[in-house]
């Protein structure tokens, strides 16, 4: 299997496609900019539904669902009220054989028919808060595609909640935005950083733009998560309004906030290697494998001696069904499962052979440093859950350190420029900016990079300190880098 992976040093493009299809995760649709979802990629999405669930539904939010089909004129509502709204819509002008009275479109976001259902159900300010979370697909017509990071189709949830204040929705906005953050690092293993969007960055129609920001192998940005403070824009453009407790009518406050299939991408360019697929055992749909190694006159006493062991494990390990599993396989080498367990990303893979049964040993080999490990074959079941929060904890420290490694700070812009040169630029570049959009418009055409995140208290750090781009007077110390 690992021979058909492209090296990263090669071509971190292919190498990223090729794990996401050797090790069958997705694979392209038949329609363009589609993609289906495998079951081993269907199975991390949904270890990352049952976390983010769990975490929602703890911070007092409720899920719904909200049709597919959209009015047009919403859509039109919408963008007349918030500037630059613009999604690239697919739109349904036939059903049943007929024309349409009126087109629908198909949802690329549901903040239109979940507003219009809000102007039903909020009168008073004892409805709120209302803290409506939703799982679905989103159509988006894409024109430049890579699976998992940008399909025309995509799975994703979406929070979308009304306040009686703007105190309240403004942290509903900054809550979302912490577990995400939780999320990200405790179960993708993955450190981000957090902050506040640039004017130009943030989303259409918000008055902040919240993000969590993690910087991938190849040394570029990704957007993992995003939490947005809309002040009353929406609950203008739906005329949402509400009897406060004067017995005033105004509009109400409001949040949303998302994440999608990008995650799994986010996973993979984080930790993967040459050999395939590493995946943090919190989000590992198979976190231990257990191989037999026989020759026929062995086979009957391995295997017994093998499915003895994977029971104790089992046990110890927990979870689905096959969160640890037995190969039985008869028809292909081990050389060849050993590969083919590393390029599906499994954590753990314990060998069990002749010589292992007569010295009650078994090898214990962990994914992530491919580091052999002997074991008493009575202590494995107990050691090998500590290996996989071990494995957990040390993917979290490899991806924090080259996050540092590849983080720094510009002096100037000669400085900043060279960092970007060429086809270099990798990771983050803090700099002091004056605020002004043009300048950000100008960095981005000079070096393609853009401002990833504002972090929260820049404002103080930037105090006294000059813009290396104008040499005006700074407002924020910035955070740069070329993204997805």
């Amino acid at each position: 299997m690992a021979e058909k992976i492209t090296p990263r040093s090669e071509n971190y493009s292919d190498w990223y496609i090729d794990i996401v299809t050797q090790a069958k995760l997705a694979d392209y649709s038949p329609v363009r900019g589609s993609m289906v979802i495998r079951p081993r990629g269907y199975a991390i999405w949904e270890k990352v539904q049952s976390a983010l669930d769990t975490m929602f539904k703890e911070t007092g939010h409720e899920n719904a669902y909200f049709p597919l089909l959209i009015p047009e004129e919403f859509m039109r509502r919408e963008a007349e009220h918030v500037e630059g709204f613009a999604p690239e819509l697919a739109v349904v002008t036939h059903g049943g054989g007929q024309e349409l009275d009126e087109p629908l479109v198909i949802r690329p976001t549901s903040e239109t028919i979940i507003w219009s259902m809000y102007k039903k159900w909020i009168q008073s300010y004892r409805d709120l808060p209302l803290l409506i979370n939703q799982w679905a697909n989103v159509m988006r017509w894409e024109k430049r595609t890579r699976l998992f990071l940008r399909t025309s189709e995509f799975l994703w949830q979406e929070g979308h909640t009304a306040h009686a204040t703007a105190e309240e929705a403004e942290e509903e906005t900054k809550t979302m935005l912490n577990v995400y953050k939780t999320f990200a690092e405790e179960y993708m293993a993955l450190p981000v950083l957090t902050g506040v969007k640039s004017e130009n960055e943030k989303f259409a129609g918000a008055i902040d733009t919240y993000a969590i920001e993690a910087l991938m192998q190849d040394g570029k940005a990704l957007q993992a998560g995003t939490s947005h403070f809309l002040g009353q824009n929406f609950a203008k453009a739906f005329d949402v309004s509400f009897q406060n407790k004067e017995g005033k009518l105004e509009h109400v406050w409001a949040s949303s906030w998302g994440v999608s299939t990008r995650l799994i991408g986010a996973l993979i360019m984080a930790h993967s290697d040459d050999s395939g697929l590493v995946l943090p055992p919190r989000l590992a749909p198979t976190k231990v494998a257990v191989v037999p190694i026989f020759r026929n006159k062995t086979k009957e006493q391995v295997m017994a001696y093998a499915e003895k062991i994977f029971g104790e494990i089992k046990e110890e390990v927990g979870g689905l069904p096959k969160s640890v599993i037995l190969d039985t396989d008869e028809q292909n080498s081990p050389g060849w499962k050993f590969a083919e367990y590393e390029m599906l990303g499994v954590p753990v893979r314990v060998e069990i052979g002749p010589r292992d049964m007569e010295n009650n040993k078994v090898m214990v080999v962990r994914r992530d440093t491919k580091e052999k490990i002997l074991m008493d074959a009575s202590e494995a079941p107990a050691k090998i859950p500590r290996l996989l929060e071990e494995i957990q904890q040390g993917l979290f420290q490899k991806a924090k350190a080259f996050r540092e490694e590849n983080s720094r700070t510009a002096e100037s812009y000669d400085e900043f420029r060279e960092i970007f040169s060429g086809d270099g630029g990798k990771g983050f570049v803090t700099a002091a900016w004056n605020g002004d959009p043009a300048v950000e418009d100008r960095i981005k055409g000079e070096t393609k990079a853009t401002i990833r995140v504002l972090p929260f208290g820049n404002e103080e750090e930037a105090r006294g300190k000059t813009c290396i781009f104008t040499g005006e007077p700074a407002k924020h110390m910035a955070v740069f880098a070329r993204a997805y």
